[in-house]
């Protein structure tokens, strides 16, 4: 089967990545960063779930595999460059962070020192239990 045409828009970059934003659909709040290459995106837009490529492990990452917070998709967005996907998602269990917090992004520059200003909403330990 070959690709849809809307695909053929988006620009990979030579190792075949995009970086994805994911915000919260409500709120707004920038909840992570991530990359999808084309599959992880494909599969993102076929099961309107966030799917995407783990660098670290060189495979597809489904958000929510492992803790069950999962991102249900509301919109994809495309930027102007055609190089970034900005993606409102709607977040299960209000955790998008592996720190068990709400967001990605919970360190403050302040004063030139950075500061932890978002609370542990669950621990690691408690999301991440071995079977």
């Amino acid at each position: 089967m070959s690709d849809p045409a809307w695909l053929s828009e988006v620009k990979f970059s030579d190792q075949g990545l995009i970086p994805a934003i994911a915000q919260d659909a409500t709120s707004k709040r920038i909840l992570m960063v991530a990359w999808m290459n084309k599959d992880a995106l494909l599969e993102t837009v076929n099961t309107g779930q966030a799917v995407y490529w783990s660098r670290s492990r060189q495979k597809l990452w489904r958000k929510g595999e492992e803790s069950g917070h999962q991102q249900t998709i509301q919109e994809i967005r495309l930027d102007c460059d055609s190089d970034v996907l900005l993606l409102d998602v709607i977040q299960q269990g209000g955790i998008a962070c592996h720190t068990g917090r709400q967001s990605c992004f919970f360190r403050l520059l302040k004063d030139h020192q950075w500061h932890t200003v978002d609370p542990v909403l669950k621990s690691p330990q408690e999301i991440y239990t071995s079977e």
